[in-house]
């Protein structure tokens, strides 16, 4: 199994990134405020742009992202492709595929409503029946059943529609404490509206990002996938895969952090009608206790191997890998318990 790297999170904006050897050096004003081996590191984002040795990275591997300063995708760099072309050409056929596309949607759509339902169960399970809860545990049901056989994509976006409203709907529900100060009246975005969907799209950048770290490690092409629509810049592949981690990395992660506290209302800045956006403070708790979350170490489901959660990106990629290459019969989706 692949070593967890680290990953370096650039939050200053006015942080320029240069080398030093074979350092990557973080400096703000001209003075030098952290360096790391280039080795050590597989990946750099970064949060605004103010420089970088491009070459040092992709000559050590090392994908670099820019984001922008609120955590927008702006783009992202990566070196030489090193996968298999025959793995890739038969990506592009079966992406082409339409019975074969609609079959591996259907069952990312399936993990992730699953995912959504076992959220709510181990609510239930924690803390007591919950009638609002409950009904939604029943319409997720139903609508992993139905997608699970959808005929078409579209129908099958429908109920991954109606499994998503029924959630998020209940998901205040789920916020023990900070209640007053973390409302949440469904998801929204572009810009975020309150302080948990900001958090919730920030998370969703950093797993889609990893997620398409992962899959260029494995040798797959992160901008053509089987449910997303293809589009120039858009890494299709790793918004499919995305669909699967986003109850467990994300929301999971983002209810933890108003739970036990670790970030408060003052972390954040409320612009009107720009949205709302983490302070600099705020980005730096969040991502900290990221790092901290992909150090812990939980049973692979499919793989009955101990991995650290910051590899289930990568273990993913390479069953998808091994789905497209026919070693296996099924794409085992994840699934928490």
């Amino acid at each position: 199994m692949r070593k967890l790297l680290n990953t370096l999170y650039v939050t200053t904006p006015e942080a320029y990134l240069s080398k030093d050897g074979l350092n990557v050096v973080v400096s703000v004003k001209q003075e030098e405020v952290f360096r790391i081996p280039a080795i050590n590191i597989e990946g750099i984002v970064t949060f605004g742009y103010m420089g970088a040795s491009m070459k040092l990275c992709t000559d050590n591997g090392i994908s670099l992202t820019f984001l922008s300063p609120h955590g927008r995708f702006i783009s992202r760099v990566q070196g030489t492709t090193k996968g298999n072309v025959l793995l890739r050409k038969k990506q592009y056929q079966l992406s082409d595929d339409e019975s074969w596309s609609l079959h591996a949607a259907r069952l990312m759509i399936g993990g992730k409503i699953q995912n959504y339902r076992n959220i709510l169960r181990r609510y239930i399970r924690d803390y007591g029946e919950n009638e609002d809860v409950n009904q939604a545990v029943q319409v997720l049901e139903h609508a992993k059943r139905e997608a699970l056989t959808a005929q078409d994509k579209t129908t099958l976006i429908g109920y991954e529609g109606m499994a998503s409203n029924a959630y998020f709907e209940v998901l205040p529900i789920l916020i023990l404490n900070q209640k007053a100060d973390f409302p949440f009246h469904g998801r929204n975005r572009r810009p975020p509206k309150d302080a948990v969907n900001a958090m919730l799209s920030f998370a969703y950048t950093l797993i889609a990002n990893e997620i398409s770290a992962a899959l260029e490690t494995v040798g797959l092409d992160p901008y053509v996938g089987f449910l997303h629509t293809l589009r120039p810049g858009r890494t299709s592949l790793a918004l499919d895969m995305m669909e699967e981690f986003r109850a467990y990395l994300g929301d999971r992660f983002v209810l933890s952090l108003i739970n036990k506290r670790q970030i408060t209302s003052k972390d954040f800045l409320f612009q009107g009608d720009n949205g709302v956006v983490m302070t600099d403070k705020g980005k730096k708790i969040f991502i900290s206790a990221w790092q901290a979350k992909k150090r812990e170490v939980i049973i692979h489901p499919y793989l009955n191997e101990k991995i650290e959660i910051g590899l289930l990106p990568y273990a993913q990629a390479m069953l998808m890998a091994r789905y497209i290459r026919q070693d296996i019969d099924n794409y085992p989706v994840f699934l928490i318990k």
